[in-house]
């Protein structure tokens, strides 16, 4: 049988668990890192501290670029029609548009053709 977190054989092994071991505390880490640093030579601190500059500002440029604003609302004005409008007026209507649709169609098949007839596209 597995014992369980909760279980007073188990509070005996993880009650003197720590986040560090003993003799990690943070005076150690420190006094271990100044001892590392004492036995290094200077080139080798300049490569180090070069070596975490670049990966920073990459963080940085990415962190910076990041940033976009938010878009400015828009304002859409949609026509309103008399409700007492005859079928005749909106058939008359649609016509109109449909001949300016015809004719942005048409524009733009023609700048695609000249396209391509100069990249030699058949």
């Amino acid at each position: 049988m597995r014992a369980h977190w909760h279980d007073p054989a188990a509070r005996l092994i993880l009650g003197d668990m720590a986040v560090l071991p003993h003799p990690s505390g943070p005076r150690a880490l420190l006094a271990d890192l100044k001892k590392f640093m004492q036995t290094r030579r200077p080139h080798q601190l300049l490569f180090g501290v070069i070596s975490l500059i670049i990966p920073g500002l990459l963080i940085a440029g990415f962190y910076y670029d990041s940033y976009v604003e938010p878009p400015k609302p828009e304002m859409h004005f949609l026509p309103s029609w008399p409700a007492d409008r005859s079928d005749a007026e909106i058939i008359a209507l649609q016509k109109i548009d449909q001949a300016k649709k015809e004719k942005r169609q048409a524009e733009t098949r023609a700048a695609y053709q000249r396209l391509a007839k100069k990249m030699g596209i058949e």
